[in-house]
């Protein structure tokens, strides 16, 4: 009976301590959990190793510190560079001295002036050959040069954006989409194109990564996913020459480099990604923001200070 009242006792105190005590016992807060800063999945803070992703040491404060710079919300990444997009064009719309500029080509309406553009980080001979601006060849992505322009380029961005992630991952994409612009803007410097600007030459490449993927992957979900985005390759193609001041030679360096990236980096069936992707995903974002502010904060110096 003695003993029976004992574990009764116990049993009471036991259901009062779990019921009142914060935080949990002593071996819940010593064992700590953390999510792994390459996989995001659920281990213990002392893994010497993650087992899911293989990491070493992922409780490393550096190593969570770096990533963590780098834990983007997937879902939001698409949303995020459709408003810095629309953000610097209607910069660029405010700011142009010359008001808003009427052409015969219809990307062009609602359009800021060329001088706006050319201090804002568009790209092409003239930029780079006059005025040694290479950093332009990123810049000049997040340009726009009307209101169709712009509206086409992040319809496209919500219809493509979301496979890319799907596929690829957030870091792959960050990378496709950086690196896309680089090349693609690069290849039309070659062949002489003086002045140019758009998303066009980024979304070309996350297109080029998907129809690698697709043709890589194969089966029926390789395949419709390749039908598919070459029916993308096929309207840029025509559109490209129909519409006047299609900068197609920027369509074509994107789409190169989208497969090529595509290979090198590859997608998430055959592997996932790594610290490797992450660090380069790291020096987009921060080689991307450094680009645009200098870009933004030189063009505002010169019209109120300088000009």
């Amino acid at each position: 009976m003695r003993k029976g009242s004992l574990l009764v006792k116990l049993s009471a105190n036991s259901i009062e301590l779990r019921a009142g005590s914060y935080p949990p016992p002593m071996y819940n807060s010593e064992r700590r959990s953390i999510l792994c800063p390459q996989c995001r999945k659920l281990i213990s803070l002392d893994e010497p190793q993650c087992p899911y992703c293989g990491l070493s040491h992922p409780g490393a404060w550096w190593k969570t510190r770096l990533f963590s710079l780098v834990a983007l919300d997937a879902g939001s990444i698409v949303r995020t560079l459709v408003i810095i997009n629309i953000v610097l064009f209607a910069v660029s719309v405010l700011l142009s001295s010359a008001g808003l500029s009427m052409s015969a080509n219809p990307l062009g309406l609602l359009s800021p002036s060329n001088n706006i553009l050319l201090l804002l980080g568009a790209t092409g001979t003239i930029p780079i050959e006059r005025f040694n601006r290479w950093w332009s060849l990123l810049a000049a992505g997040y340009l726009h040069g009307g209101i169709l322009h712009i509206f086409f380029n992040m319809t496209a961005l919500y219809q493509i954006g979301p496979l890319v992630l799907q596929e690829y991952g957030l870091n792959r994409m960050i990378i496709l989409y950086t690196l896309g612009s680089i090349c693609g803007f690069l290849l039309s410097y070659l062949a002489g194109v003086p002045f140019t600007i758009g998303a066009s030459a980024s979304l070309c490449a996350l297109i080029g990564a998907l129809l690698y993927y697709g043709k890589s992957r194969g089966g029926i979900y390789g395949q419709n996913i390749y039908r598919q985005v070459l029916g993308w390759v096929i309207g840029l193609g025509l559109f490209g020459l129909i519409v006047p001041g299609i900068n197609n030679w920027g369509h074509g360096g994107g789409l190169a480099s989208g497969i090529a990236f595509g290979f090198l980096l590859g997608y998430n069936e055959i592997k996932q990604e790594t610290s490797l992707h992450r660090l380069l995903a790291l020096v987009c974002i921060v080689a991307t923001a450094a680009i645009l502010l200098w870009a933004l904060g030189s063009t505002c110096y010169y019209l109120f200070f300088v000009h």
